[in-house]
């Protein structure tokens, strides 16, 4: 099953049904012929916007806000990363494992016109500029939009 798939059946489960945490939708999916890994999951979660709050009945459950609220996965990738470093000609962002796929497409759907694009690895993001002249400004942009409020 592709990403976009797998995104929307998680969404479906979450919004049709109170979901706690993450181990719960894990079986949900099996249930439903989907095999994920918790990794995985977690960043689709990112990427989706899902949060966990406390419900009325003072249990937790998963929520899908209907357009990705920025400031939650702000928060959300922002402590997801470890460093922003940079040279003449890129930038560089070490991760958490399992984490850098979140980061960056976090980072792409920002839309920056002086972001051409990321590459994620399992642990390291490369954000490549518009242009190396934007070297610093690109740097300092992500360091901000990425720090806690």
């Amino acid at each position: 099953m592709n990403k976009s798939s797998r995104q929307k059946k998680i969404r479906e489960l979450i919004e049709n049904h109170e979901v706690s945490g993450q181990q719960e939708l894990l079986g949900m999916l099996e249930k439903e012929g989907i095999v994920a890994a918790q990794a995985t999951l977690s960043r689709d979660f990112a990427e989706m916007g899902v949060v966990r709050h406390r419900a009325a009945d003072g249990g937790y459950r998963l929520a899908v806000p209907e357009e990705p609220q920025v400031d939650i996965i702000k928060g959300l990738v922002g402590m997801e990363v470890l460093s922003v470093a940079s040279n003449e000609t890129s930038i560089i962002i070490r991760t958490l494992p399992g984490r850098a796929h979140g980061v960056g497409s976090f980072l792409d759907r920002l839309t920056n016109d002086d972001i051409l694009g990321t590459i994620a690895g399992d642990d390291t993001v490369l954000v490549i500029p518009a242009t190396i002249k934007k070297i610093s400004s690109v740097k300092s942009y992500i360091q901000k939009i990425l720090s806690q409020p």
